[in-house]
């Protein structure tokens, strides 16, 4: 920003002001996040045959249940194809799917949900949220750019879910391939209500079958801040956690607001919080409201800009959104990446990218 001069005419304050925040905008806000972070993730977080690295380094896996290293997801994927439906991005797009093709699909035509750093999965499962992303982000494909190619990979991952993965006519967190089993309970932050709307629109499911889906978010209860983190398909029970992700209350919040439901518990609450502490942490007590980690997550920072552009609370979106490009380039040997003590999550990447992709559409309106 300019300096003020004694010299300067009022007029020439407030041209050189208006000029500075031009700038300001222009250079130091969104127009160039994403780029930069785009070019971090594909410089330091793609492995060598074109998955997307979990973690910047290496790490072997402890648990089976949880990503190492450079291992792969298939939520990864599905973010990185959401991201280039939403810039446009033709080339990124198909560079993606070549990946889900070569990697993520089985000859039994569902998406393993981890792989190997070489590509390579003795997994037998599938992720139902992954799955819905996936699919949403080929069907926005195909009518971004009438590629048959991906109408098709959609009805084909549908088709598999229909068929193989329903449990009292709901599909539900995940299938065993292998064992023929499937989990019992649908995580209400895997109904991705966006991708289910594009699957009724294409015809791939019926509006009997969307609407039995999106029941659980319209009639999901809350503690008066927090939404339950499952829904039992046979009893039809919601579940609690006591200890809240804030990520996944974030991805229900966005669901519940992408079919009509403000989520005005979960943003009052969040908002509170913003106001007096001017952070949002990782995990909260549900009972006590208080934050059971010191960390921040720029995934948490990612969603929440994208709740507040949902819920058209576009000033608190610009207050997350400026915080969150506060926690990049703190290691300069990262330009554009979340990295903290040499090491950062592919999550606490992509979503602040999309987030940031997103707020230059809504500015640009």
């Amino acid at each position: 920003m300019h300096k003020h001069r004694k010299q300067l005419t009022i007029t020439g304050l407030i041209l050189m002001a208006a000029a500075g925040m031009w700038l300001y905008w222009k250079e130091g806000q969104p127009q160039e996040s994403p780029a930069q972070t785009e070019a971090f993730i594909q410089k330091y977080m793609t492995n060598p045959n074109g998955t997307l690295a979990t973690y910047l380094q290496e790490g072997n896996s402890t648990n089976p249940e949880i990503a190492a290293g450079r291992e792969s997801l298939s939520e990864s994927l599905g973010f990185w194809m959401q991201y280039a439906v939403l810039k446009k991005d033709k080339t990124l797009f198909h560079q993606s799917t070549g990946v889900l093709e070569h990697y993520f699909l089985t000859s039994q035509q569902y998406l393993v949900w981890k792989l190997e750093p070489d590509g390579s999965s003795d997994i037998h499962t599938n992720a139902l949220g992954d799955d819905l992303r996936v699919i949403g982000a080929l069907l926005k494909a195909e009518q971004l750019w009438g590629t048959s190619s991906d109408r098709e990979k959609a009805g084909t991952l549908t088709g598999t879910l229909l068929s193989s993965a329903l449990v009292n006519g709901f599909m539900t967190d995940f299938h065993d391939f292998d064992r023929g089993e499937s989990a019992q309970e649908l995580s209400l932050a895997y109904i991705d209500s966006d991708a289910l709307q594009q699957m009724q629109k294409a015809q791939l499911i019926d509006p009997a079958f969307y609407s039995k889906h999106i029941q659980p978010l319209e009639n999901m209860p809350d503690d008066g801040a927090f939404y339950p983190k499952s829904f039992n398909v046979h009893h039809r029970q919601y579940t609690y956690d006591d200890s809240v992700n804030l990520i996944d209350q974030l991805l229900v919040g966005i669901h519940a607001a992408e079919i009509g439901r403000e989520p005005e518990p979960l943003i009052s609450f969040l908002k509170k919080e913003w106001s007096r502490t001017h952070k949002l942490y990782g995990r909260y007590d549900r009972a006590t409201r208080v934050s059971s980690v010191e960390y921040e997550s720029p995934s948490v920072y990612g969603l929440a800009v994208q709740l507040a552009l949902e819920a058209k609370d576009k000033v608190w979106a610009g207050e997350l959104y400026k915080h969150m490009l506060s926690l990049r380039d703190g290691d300069t040997e990262y330009p554009g990446g979340y990295v903290f003590d040499g090491n950062t999550h592919i999550f606490d990447n992509l979503l602040p990218l999309l987030a940031a992709e997103l707020w230059i559409k809504h500015s640009q309106k």
